[in-house]
């Protein structure tokens, strides 16, 4: 992490993570690079439904390679970047074919290097393998949820699932929140750990600098008026004045289960997350 002189009260802290040694250059490959319009917390009738977002600085979009359909060629890692739309590193990669795509890159491998996608790959960082030929207790990301369909889980800067079990048709795979669930043996994933692991270590430090993140300032709810929050109002600090903290929509929060009781993906559920206390 780089650390930064307190010449001024917001650098004090303030931390960021260090790209000197690993990105290897600041210009993105144009022809996988596209303008994109964000959502800013507005729903499809223009509702603000998640508030504080908007504003930040102007993004171009890296059209990332998640469904991995080039099978047994191998590819060849020719940049490392940093990419604003996400917390890991990305890597431009060059199959031997001719094709280029952009990935994300796992903890360890740098430009040189080269993986392959392939049902029966080796158990190699980078390689992409379908989990029933992955061994257990090795660590995956970029997972499939179902056959062809993409990754989507474990896809954040560190992160990493480990292979625990296989089973009839399934592999149990224990999560980044601890949850272990099964997914089908077919759907592939990625050998190894997501790069940029110092990612949330990194302390913002002051107002401007979140701005640029495209996060507005946040206004606490009992300085809101009535008609805003439900704790808002009253002459001077109040309290609370409910049994359980809830949302500006009134739904109760602090441990409230969301999840749909009958939600199709339930039963692939083996065992739930542990629910830790922020610290």
């Amino acid at each position: 992490m780089k650390t930064y002189k307190p010449t001024t009260p917001s650098q004090r802290k303030m931390t960021t993570v260090t790209y000197r040694g690993i990105i290897t250059t600041n210009d993105p490959y144009k022809p996988l690079t596209n303008g994109f319009k964000r959502g800013v917390g507005r729903n499809a009738f223009g509702r603000i439904t998640s508030p504080y977002k908007g504003g930040g600085h102007k993004r171009s979009y890296r059209e990332m390679d998640f469904k991995y359909d080039i099978l047994d060629i191998p590819a060849k890692i020719e940049t490392v970047e940093y990419d604003p739309n996400r917390s890991g590193f990305i890597s431009l990669v060059s199959y031997r074919n001719g094709a280029k795509r952009y990935v994300l890159v796992p903890k360890t491998m740098k430009v040189g290097d080269t993986f392959i996608v392939s049902e029966n790959a080796d158990t190699e960082v980078g390689n992409r393998a379908a989990l029933k030929n992955i061994p257990v207790g090795t660590f995956v990301y970029n997972i499939e949820l179902q056959p062809k369909g993409g990754s989507k889980l474990v896809r954040s800067a560190g992160v990493y699932a480990q292979v625990v079990a296989h089973d009839s048709g399934f592999t149990s795979i224990k999560l980044p929140s601890t949850e272990i669930r099964k997914v089908p043996d077919t759907c592939f994933a990625s050998i190894g750990e997501v790069s940029n692991e110092e990612f949330r270590l990194r302390n913002v430090g002051k107002a401007g600098r979140a701005r640029n993140l495209g996060r507005r300032p946040k206004t606490r709810a009992m300085a809101k008026n009535p008609v805003d929050h439900p704790y808002g109002g009253g002459e001077g600090a109040q309290p609370r004045g409910t049994r359980r903290p809830k949302t500006k929509q009134g739904k109760t929060t602090g441990g409230h289960k969301t999840r749909a009781p009958k939600k199709y993906s339930n039963v692939h559920i083996v065992s739930r997350r542990v629910v830790r206390k922020k610290k």
